[in-house]
């Protein structure tokens, strides 16, 4: 059976990436409340339920992107349960060709494994070179339910304070669309 543990309010005793300890380290430096949970690997939907369930919250699919050229790249963020289609998504933001970015830029540029995209990653992007995307129905829910950056550590935190606080602070202001 897949393990979710208990709700905690606080920081990992130990981190097992970069990017995770500056995801806790930012938390506490803003003083934002955070309900977390360590659970095994979460690769398939199912884990991704009962985790929600655990957290009381809906995860979001948070994708990272990129032009065919490797040149642009896009973090995009929508609910986990909307299926996605690369042709859709590029209609709706007018950019041909768009695919997943290959996993080596994935690690480089969000510090982030397969599986654990987050939109913390983008504290790491001091240049700018990552548009963040989010869906408008993200926005209608209170809880952000994501990665902390390893596939083994999700969280909840407000959504507004996603938006409207954390990524003015990582320098990155995100652009709202309509996504299916």
């Amino acid at each position: 059976m897949f393990y979710v543990s208990e709700v905690k309010d606080t920081a990992p005793a130990v981190y097992k990436t970069a990017l995770q300890e500056m995801v806790y380290q930012t938390l506490q430096k803003l003083e934002v409340p955070i309900a977390r949970v360590d659970t095994d690997d979460a690769v398939t939907m199912e884990d991704c339920i009962l985790i929600n369930e655990r957290l009381e919250v809906k995860t979001v699919k948070t994708l990272f992107l990129c032009n065919r050229q490797q040149t642009r790249f896009y973090l995009f963020v929508t609910m986990a349960g909307k299926p996605f289609v690369t042709r859709d998504f590029s209609n709706v933001m007018g950019i041909s060709r768009l695919s997943f970015a290959p996993v080596e830029l994935l690690d480089k540029m969000l510090g982030v494994p397969v599986g654990g995209t987050t939109i913390f990653g983008v504290m790491l992007d001091k240049a700018n070179e990552i548009q963040v995307i989010i869906d408008q129905d993200v926005l209608a829910e209170e809880w952000y339910g994501c990665s902390d950056g390893t596939t083994t550590g999700y969280m909840k935190v407000r959504t507004a304070w996603i938006v409207n606080d954390f990524l003015t602070y990582a320098g990155h202001k995100p652009e709202i669309i309509q996504y299916n």
